[in-house]
């Protein structure tokens, strides 16, 4: 038990010694607890960026479907011109009518379309700003351990600079807030 007790004495009189280790377990902490909520908030945003992406591919195929519907209502008015019995006014006034609102109908889905492929980017801008955000803070606290195993003072002061730029990238993004630019998001791909 002798042997024990003094291993114990002795790391606490190291750690009494050594302010670098309370600090690193404080500031840890903090920015592991700061990562969760960013984690949390990247997973709704990678959600939100599903839905979007959904919308925008369901959108784009009633877009086609009004598109074919358009091409057979047009060749069928074709068809019936070409025919040598006579076609009533009405006939191809009706199909003229669902002629224009094919068009009408097809713009109005575009602009959705685009709408939620707009969304989506907007969404993914942020994502990304989440991700850089986890990847610093990941950093960050291995160098924190590190050192507190290491005791380098310099390595202290390089994780604390990681975790504030991970923190400030994190805290713009909850705000919508960009600070990176699209060299970024073309970077990350």
């Amino acid at each position: 038990m002798g042997e024990i007790e003094e291993t114990i004495k002795e790391a606490i009189e190291k750690a009494e010694e050594s302010s670098i280790n309370s600090r690193v377990a404080i500031i840890v902490s903090l920015v592991a607890t700061f990562m969760a909520l960013c984690n949390i908030k990247n997973s709704s945003m990678i959600q939100s960026m599903s839905k979007a992406q959904a919308s925008s591919i369901d959108a784009w195929s009633y877009y086609e479907a009004k598109s074919t519907k358009e091409n057979l209502a047009v060749n069928t008015v074709e068809l019936l011109k070409l025919q040598a019995q006579k076609v009533s006014d009405a006939t191809l006034k009706n199909y003229a009518d669902k002629i224009a609102q094919y068009e009408k109908d097809k713009e109005a889905i575009k602009k959705q379309a685009e709408g939620y492929e707009k969304q989506y980017d907007d969404i993914h801008e942020f994502n990304d700003q989440f991700e850089i955000t986890e990847a610093l803070l990941s950093i960050a606290i291995a160098l924190f351990g590190i050192t507190a195993l290491t005791q380098k003072k310099w390595l202290f002061a390089f994780a604390v600079v990681l975790s504030i730029t991970g923190v400030v990238l994190g805290t713009t993004a909850f705000f919508k807030i960009s600070l990176l630019g699209e060299w970024v998001a073309k970077l990350l791909g």
